[in-house]
């Protein structure tokens, strides 16, 4: 499996590059009046209005940083980006590697972690969190 490792925070994440369409510089966000509050705004990628979801907000993640990119990512046959501190690689991960959590609703859209070599990836379900 091939997954896109990227930082929100100090923290590692992971998402499945079958799910991913581009990885973008940062780029102007308009503002949506009475949008829900994990909504960026939306970006407009060579022509095509996309929504841009704060992930920090939905994973309740406190960060200063600077987000530096966005990555458009297809759910079900919607596009959309979330915005992330810093992609940092694409990596080939064998499916075993994956330990797969006991969830409770809070985990829901968590599905494992992968210890790569003392890094803690946290692997997520993209869908369930843009769903909830």
């Amino acid at each position: 499996m091939q997954f896109v490792i990227f930082k929100l925070g100090e923290e590692h994440f992971a998402v499945e590059t079958d799910k991913i369409l581009s990885i973008n510089d940062m780029m102007a966000i308009t503002k949506v009046p009475k949008a829900p509050n994990y909504i960026k705004g939306l970006i407009n990628l060579r022509g095509s209005i996309k929504s841009l979801v704060d992930v920090n907000l939905l994973l309740n993640i406190e960060s200063n940083k600077e987000q530096n990119n966005i990555i458009i990512l297809k759910v079900d046959d919607e596009e959309l980006g979330i915005t992330v501190d810093e992609v940092e690689e694409v990596l080939e991960i064998e499916e075993q590697k994956l330990q797969k959590l006991e969830t409770h609703n809070t985990e829901a859209y968590i599905k494992g972690i992968i210890d790569l070599e003392g890094r803690l990836l946290t692997v997520i379900d993209i869908e369930r969190l843009i769903n909830q």
